[in-house]
């Protein structure tokens, strides 16, 4: 069983940057592979980024490579996403789930979180 808790969003102007936490409860975290996704409003929850247990394997997303960087400290139990020159069309709740392989369909992951809002104003 593991809970994940999303944290770090907020309100930032166009071209700024802000790092999303996702923090895990469970002894088993450092055995799963996390996902980040979001959702905009009348959008389906669409893939961003991802990472393996290890943190040796990393996929994007076309729409943010190159801007945003997953990262995990399995010490702290916790996963970051720091997103840099963000865009008004980053707006969205993000969520970040729990996967056993580093994957970009949604329906693979067993846990997820509650979901932090970012917007992104122009």
């Amino acid at each position: 069983q593991v809970q994940l808790v999303e944290s770090g969003g907020g309100l930032v102007q166009a071209g700024g940057s802000l790092r999303l936490s996702c923090a895990a409860s469970g002894r088993t975290f450092s055995r799963y592979a996390i996902g980040w996704f979001r959702q905009a409003p009348g959008k389906e929850r669409e893939f961003v980024a991802a990472i393996s247990w290890s943190g040796g394997s990393t996929h994007y997303a076309d729409s943010v490579k190159g801007r945003f960087t997953i990262s995990r400290d399995n010490a702290k139990n916790t996963v970051y996403l720091q997103m840099n020159t963000l865009k008004p069309e980053d707006t969205a709740v993000y969520y970040c789930g729990a996967a056993g392989l580093v994957v970009i369909t949604r329906s693979l992951y067993d846990y997820w979180g509650q979901g932090t809002q970012v917007t992104v104003s122009s």
